[in-house]
């Protein structure tokens, strides 16, 4: 979502300035770039000037799109369960699956940016 906020096709926003703004170690990050870099989703710049830059418009990248670069069990499909509830518990998982996967699909990186941004109001 930092990258989608500070998205201009060209900015390149550093490691330690994603870290602090999220919270997150910069180790941790550094692996979770690299399987975005991997995946095509993330691109960056070495050197001083150097940093992270969404390789393409946040509107076109989907949140199953990360999940699938960083965590790509979590869209796996569950395996068949063994018993006589075997077949009704298989048929749940794989609905569940089935609809995760969609709404994670219909999710874009510039609405989650965009709602982040909306103001809160407290009454």
């Amino acid at each position: 979502m930092c990258l989608a906020k500070h998205y201009d096709g060209s900015t390149v926003v550093k490691l330690e300035d994603i870290a602090q703004r999220e919270d997150i170690s910069s180790s941790f990050l550094v692996q979770i770039l690299n399987d975005l870099k991997r995946s095509g989703i993330v691109s960056s710049k070495r050197g001083k000037a150097g940093g992270y830059v969404l390789a393409l418009p946040p509107a076109n990248i989907t949140l199953r799109e990360v999940v699938q670069a960083v965590e790509p069990g979590l869209l796996a499909t569950p395996e068949d369960s063994p018993g006589v509830s075997g077949p009704a518990v298989t048929a749940v998982w794989h609905e569940l699956s089935k609809v995760i996967a969609e709404r994670l699909a219909s999710v874009s990186l510039d609405t989650m940016a965009s709602e982040a941004d909306a103001p809160m109001y407290f009454i």
